[in-house]
């Protein structure tokens, strides 16, 4: 049987989770035999955050300026009109990978019955307009097929939109972040002049549902315990929504803590996928006080890079870690969190043993099973189709 025609669309080209997630799958199908074609918004001048041989589209996003509901409703237009003009006929399914991709997706799939969307959940955003609400409520009702990332969010899609989804996990490269032989750490450390201080690392930016607040009153609170306190690197920050406030918040929070950004802090920004890399092979520990995720792609990798973790006792991490496999602390605390900080910093043997755990946990969920699942699914659904297909040509 032909294998479908697979369109992947992400709403961004930025180094997120689902842009990530899309770069990894769509190049894993490839090379399983699957053809697809990403489409996204973003700069088409400038391309994805990094290279990949998979063929895509880049449609030219609209404008920034305007309300987080009028960028999120321009984007959906602008990506659809693009859609319109180049999926009918040329692909057999949409895979949409978050809120924007489906509503444009489904918008197509409305005018064109033989086209199916895929939607693959990776979280549940926490909208307050009651438009973006909206939105969302439908760009998990109105595709024709649900996947998720973890069971947590298989269960909250039936609890809250009584919604049957199918549990595909992410995967990790695990040989891009698995540290090389003989690597310098101290060449990566001294960007940042903490050749001989601890470095925690943090992938994701300042945010609320990053819990950046607690992070920073946590290291506040080490700060105060140690002789030698560890220096945070922060990398990341790129976000459709306007995290501003937030960020410009927990800065000063920061700031009256008498935690200075050189020092005691350091925010990187968007990074390349080559320095990414070599911050998980320099750092002493990964730091990851999320209070909501999809998966936690960041972890997989640090874990992979063998890096002691430490991060949230929330459901989606219980999925793969445990009290043995990571540190572990409740969400929005930062007593507890500094305290297991001061654990990490001063127990050397527990930073062995956290390390060691990592790559063994990473090496359980590749993209290539990630791909290979997705691949079951799209044949299901196509095969799932011939017979209504058949029936109506036999009618005829």
């Amino acid at each position: 049987m032909q294998q479908p025609r697979v369109a992947l669309v992400t709403f961004s080209t930025r180094p997120r989770g689902g842009a990530v997630h899309t770069l990894h799958l769509a190049e894993a199908l490839v090379t399983q035999g699957q053809p697809v074609h990403i489409f996204a918004l973003g700069n088409p001048d400038e391309g994805f955050f990094r290279a990949t041989w998979v063929p895509y589209t880049i449609c030219k996003a609209p404008g920034s300026h305007g309300s987080l509901e009028e960028k999120v409703m321009r984007s959906v237009d602008v990506l659809a009109e693009h859609l319109q003009a180049v999926v009918p006929g040329a692909y057999d399914l949409i895979h949409a990978q978050d809120c924007i991709a489906a509503r444009a997706a489904c918008r197509i799939r409305d005018t064109n019955p033989a086209l199916e969307v895929v939607r693959t959940v990776h979280h549940v955003d926490d909208f307050s307009t009651q438009a973006l609400i909206e939105c969302q409520h439908r760009s998990i009702l109105e595709p024709d097929h649900i996947l998720v990332v973890s069971r947590y969010w298989q269960h909250v899609l039936k609890e809250q939109y009584q919604i049957d989804s199918t549990v595909v996990s992410n995967g990790v490269d695990a040989e891009k972040f698995r540290r090389p032989d003989g690597f310098d750490a101290g060449e990566v450390r001294s960007r940042v002049g903490a050749e001989n201080r601890d470095v925690l690392l943090m992938v994701g930016g300042i945010e609320p549902r990053k819990g950046s607040l607690e992070l920073f009153e946590a290291l506040a609170l080490v700060k105060s315990q140690l002789a030698e306190p560890p220096a945070l690197v922060v990398i990341g920050g790129h976000s459709f929504r306007d995290h501003s406030a937030y960020r410009d918040a927990t800065l000063q929070r920061a700031a009256d803590l008498r935690l200075e950004e050189g020092s005691d802090y350091h925010l990187l920004g968007t990074v390349s996928d080559e320095e990414l890399a070599s911050w998980y092979h320099a750092a002493d520990a990964f730091v990851f006080p999320s209070v909501k995720e999809g998966w936690g792609l960041a972890v997989l990798e640090a874990l992979a890079a063998g890096l002691p973790v430490l991060t949230t006792d929330i459901e989606v991490f219980r999925e793969y870690l445990d009290n043995e496999t990571a540190l572990l602390v409740p969400p929005g605390n930062a007593r507890q969190l500094a305290e297991a900080l001061v654990r990490l910093v001063g127990e050397p043997e527990l930073r062995k043993r956290l390390s060691l755990t990592g790559p063994d946990i990473a090496a359980r969920f590749t993209w290539e099973a990630c791909a290979s699942r997705h691949i079951d699914i799209y044949r299901d659904i196509s095969e799932a189709l011939r017979p209504a297909e058949v029936g109506q040509t036999e009618a005829l």
